[in-house]
């Protein structure tokens, strides 16, 4: 189970995140995040499958919906092969691909 530590805008999530994972969190994915969360640091999310990265951009999208940018900062390389799997790049910020 991955772990989400709140530390002023930015929220860093750690640990593995896969499809068992989703299915516990699904329902708390409207209060993992702080109101004022404004970056999700994956530098430390060290295994994510395709329904991980799915539930970020859930996560992603449930902000957009109350006005909030959300942007997703320094992927683990395990992550970033997903993201170049998926052509997910431009949801990141550009220096960390």
């Amino acid at each position: 189970m991955p772990t989400f530590t709140q530390q002023g805008e930015v929220c860093h999530i750690s640990g593995h995140l896969n499809q068992n994972d989703v299915i516990d969190l699904w329902p708390k994915k409207t209060t993992l995040l702080a109101a004022n969360t404004q970056v999700l640091d994956l530098s430390q999310l060290a295994f994510s499958d395709s329904a991980g990265m799915a539930f970020i951009f859930e996560l992603v999208s449930i902000s957009a919906k109350q006005g909030q940018i959300l942007t997703l900062k320094a992927p683990a390389d395990q992550v970033k092969k997903l993201i170049q799997l998926y052509d997910l790049k431009d949801f990141f910020f550009k220096e960390v691909i």
